[in-house]
């Protein structure tokens, strides 16, 4: 630019980039799910997907903060490929401006359920979801953040994000088979990870999500359910139960039957407690919960 004084580029040399973040690979479902497979300059890839609702007007982008993840749940296909990097709020922002001119269309609701922990990234993340807020006019109750159970992210986000919605990947309702399906429940385990979240409501009154993935004769068992609403009693929060997505034709776990979940979510219901089934979006291109995994094939 000529036009603009050399005081200014100097600036902007210094607080701004321009993005150079490259749409590798797009898959559009049936259900109308889009992924997007995206490719940084260092060779990392994330993928982000974009989800519609027929019955909604709100457009959902699901945003990754990790390229991979050290959680290393059993059952996530992002966390068999392991933490390659943190990445950047630009880099998380990006996700979403990239969709908007893919698409057109404004993205509504935000939700940090992609590749990653976010709260092992607490700062990218705090920062990306400053720019959704103040520069892309999204409001915090229209951003999600799920975290497998970092118990200082999720006091530091009370007190950071209290408008913000806080979901909780749990999948289990004791200690011994938690740590089998989520290896952080051996740091943060479940009783403490349940005391956290009652701090987090005192400070917020905001309700949590409870995430919870349904694996065939692994968590499905209706004792289970019942320890479950014991676990849960005293919390304030709605269950999301979400039946498993096989991550490749090879998997070991299998969805639980139509029946079993029923049950399930009809115990779930006895506590008074407001339980859904989430709806499936794009596990036909691998886009559904735990699929992302950001591979790449010319």
């Amino acid at each position: 630019m000529t036009n603009v004084s050399k005081g200014l580029k100097s600036k902007l040399n210094e607080i701004s980039v321009i993005s150079n973040t490259n749409f590798l690979q797009k898959c559009i479902a049936e259900d109308g799910t889009i992924k997007y497979l995206l490719g940084f300059p260092d060779g990392e890839r994330v993928e982000t997907v974009l989800m519609r609702f027929d019955n909604r007007p709100n457009l959902t982008a699901c945003v990754s903060t990790q390229a991979g993840c050290p959680i290393k749940c059993i059952f996530c296909a992002t966390g068999k490929l392991g933490l390659k990097r943190d990445l950047l709020s630009a880099e998380m922002v990006d996700q979403v401006m990239m969709i908007q001119r893919d698409t057109n269309i404004k993205v509504s609701n935000i939700v940090f359920m992609g590749q990653g922990e976010p709260f092992l990234n607490y700062d990218n993340l705090a920062g990306a979801i400053k720019v959704f807020n103040r520069s892309l006019d999204i409001g915090a109750r229209k951003i999600t953040v799920s975290t497998s159970g970092v118990i200082p992210g999720i006091l530091k986000f009370a007190d950071d994000f209290p408008q913000a919605t806080l979901a909780i990947s749990l999948h289990a309702a004791t200690h011994e088979t938690r740590k089998k399906l989520v290896p952080i429940e051996n740091k943060y385990p479940i009783d403490d990870l349940v005391e956290a979240l009652k701090k987090y409501y005192d400070k917020t009154n905001r309700r949590i999500t409870i995430e919870y993935v349904l694996i065939k004769d692994i968590n499905d068992d209706l004792n289970e359910a019942k320890m479950l609403n014991l676990l849960l009693k005293n919390l304030h929060c709605n269950i999301n139960l979400i039946p498993y997505n096989p991550i490749n034709s090879n998997s070991k776990f299998s969805e639980p039957s139509e029946n079993q979940i029923k049950m399930f979510k009809y115990i779930l219901e006895l506590s008074g407690k407001k339980v859904t089934v989430r709806l499936k979006r794009g596990d036909d291109i691998s886009a559904a919960c735990g699929q992302l995994s950001g591979e790449y094939n010319k």
